[in-house]
């Protein structure tokens, strides 16, 4: 019998539940959680053994029937196979658990797999935009090779147009332009492959989408208001600081924050290294606002205990790095404690191109530290420049020039 933390635990995973809660401990998980953490094991160990199981019958199966007796019991925490998962990761890696049944795959699988590694390798994308076309492509997938052979027969442009002529009667227009942007890059690969003998990609019609309202950027007394909305007396508002910063001076993108590590920073150049779209690697120099809103996080707010090298790490544990989403968490929580409206992370990167804009930069420097790949993306900026646009305008006929 073990006490920890006022749990008593007997059965079958007592020998493991030191280890658990030291372990609980390096992911920087605080006493109260890895109280609740021990109350649990006390009560699965209890239960097990009155099942008569062991711990190496601690299958899927059986966590699954634990969960729900525990429901039925009342108990408001850990009612989920998900929140099990953590314990039986521990207990899967110190042999005291079976591992998890190996995922089967189907020949569908095998086939999107080969074009996820195609975007990957030859396309430059990231593991999050290859798998959103892998999602986008997989209705067609399903409809033309159902058991992952390629009916050469069913891939034929009338076919692609009809494929996508249903998708447009229930989806809005963007999402049918993304899924046909993933449709065209699959047709293209299956012939490079040598799966189909034309290029049906060429049949993909072009979806009718209005086009995209200008960008909105932030006035800077709303930039301000978010800076300032930062509690800099604690880890997280230093943390979000800093965030804030490089996003509304530097422009970048949530993904390219997230993704930051402590060797990008270069403080002998003055310089950060920022991982773009497509696996695009570029410098940009460090204003001295965004490097001093970083050290300020770096010396008094990144947990010591942080388990990878990224920048911004996760204020509860365990306490590894921020994702995209954490980035626009962030922001999202700023601005709604300095009484604005829902603001997204992508939001201050117009304001960043839109504030250069106004002091006077010219669009190819806006563009390369945005590091648009197309200076065609950067001119969308041009239209928001009212007052050099008005200098252009031709005046209305009948009405006096001024």
């Amino acid at each position: 019998m073990i006490y920890l933390f006022g749990a008593r635990v007997v059965g079958p995973l007592e020998p493991y539940v030191v280890g658990y809660c030291e372990c609980l401990a390096r992911l920087g998980f605080t006493e109260a959680t890895r109280a609740h953490h021990m109350s649990l094991v006390a009560h699965l160990s209890r239960w097990l053994a009155g099942e008569r199981h062991e711990a190496g019958d601690l299958t899927v199966e059986v966590a699954h029937r634990y969960v729900g007796v525990r429901a039925a019991a009342g108990y408001c925490e850990f009612r989920s196979l998900r929140s099990l998962d953590r314990l039986l990761a521990y207990l899967r890696g110190v042999g005291a658990a079976p591992t998890a049944p190996a995922v089967v795959l189907t020949a569908t699988d095998v086939l999107v797999d080969r074009f996820r590694a195609h975007l990957l390798s030859e396309r430059g994308l990231r593991p999050n935009g290859a798998a959103s076309y892998v999602a986008s492509v997989l209705p067609f997938v399903a409809r033309v090779a159902p058991d992952g052979s390629i009916d050469s027969s069913k891939v034929t442009a009338r076919d692609v147009m009809t494929f996508l002529s249903e998708l447009a009667r229930s989806l809005a227009p963007g999402t049918v332009q993304r899924r046909a942007s993933a449709l065209r890059a699959l047709l293209r690969f299956w012939f490079l492959d040598g799966a189909i003998g034309a290029d049906l990609s060429v049949a993909v019609p072009k979806v009718a989408h209005r086009p995209a309202a200008l960008p909105r950027g932030l006035p800077a007394e709303q930039v301000a208001a978010l800076l300032a909305a930062c509690n800099t007396g604690c880890a997280n508002g230093l943390r979000d600081r800093a965030i804030l910063t490089l996003l509304a001076r530097m422009g970048l993108r949530a993904g390219e924050v997230a993704g930051l590590r402590l060797d990008d920073l270069d403080w002998r150049q003055g310089e950060v290294v920022v991982h773009g779209k497509g696996g695009h690697v570029g410098r940009l120099p460090l204003p001295t606002d965004v490097g001093q809103a970083l050290v300020a996080y770096l010396k008094a707010g990144r947990p010591v205990d942080a388990l990878d090298r990224r920048v911004f790490i996760r204020g509860r544990a365990p306490r590894c790095g921020l994702t995209r989403i954490g980035v626009t968490e962030v922001v999202m929580h700023a601005a709604h404690r300095a009484g604005l409206d829902t603001i997204y992370a992508h939001r201050l990167r117009h304001s960043a191109a839109t504030g250069m804009l106004a002091a006077g930069a010219p669009l190819v420097e806006i563009g390369q530290v945005l590091r648009h790949a197309s200076v065609s993306t950067t001119a969308i900026y041009a239209k928001v420049d009212t007052e050099a646009l008005r200098a252009l305008a031709m005046p209305w006929p009948g009405e006096e020039t001024r």
